[in-house]
């Protein structure tokens, strides 16, 4: 737990963004509501993990450095009727502290191999239209523009040995 205390230093910032609501950084400064918390997200890898019909098991990983939480990226096994509209296979942030840093880029390039090793060999990433900056990030990694719909584009991207993604 060495990313503790910068993990729920990063809460208020992201709050202040509308994002992480869920989380609050009074209770999770609790060593033991962080481990539970932690433990939350781990077996949401496990298919047999209960959880809400429109759910799916994903890998959710931190980016770190040292003792610093810098972001974290989220592996979706598998696509629902939701997740095929608006959130895709994976999704990342950097904490508002970190950005622009190169994190991102990182990030993606090192969660693709991890997609390919669940048995993904294409990928859907969404993000806002007005994103430029996650735009980037996908069509660095060779992302495919699919679709734009309700401000969000829909881009396919291989995560291995594969010959076309779209």
């Amino acid at each position: 737990m060495m990313v503790h205390a910068s993990f729920v230093a990063a809460i208020p910032a992201c709050h202040a963004e509308g994002r992480w609501l869920d989380r609050d950084p009074a209770v999770l400064s609790a060593p033991a509501a962080f481990a539970a918390f932690v433990g939350g997200l781990l077996a949401r890898a496990d298919p047999a993990t209960p959880r809400a019909h429109d759910e799916v098991p994903s890998s959710v990983y931190w980016w770190t450095e040292g003792t610093e939480f810098l972001g974290r990226i989220t592996i979706r096994h598998a696509l629902n009727d939701r997740l095929r509209e608006a959130g895709g296979h994976i999704g990342y942030e950097v904490a508002p502290a970190h950005r622009r840093q190169g994190h991102a880029l990182a990030m993606l390039g090192a969660a693709l191999p991890v997609a390919y090793g669940l048995g993904l060999e294409r990928v859907l990433l969404t993000c806002e239209a007005g994103n430029v900056g996650s735009r980037r990030v996908i069509e660095a990694h060779g992302g495919r523009l699919h679709d734009s719909s309700a401000g969000k584009l829909r881009y396919w991207l291989v995560t291995g040995p594969c010959e076309d993604a779209s």
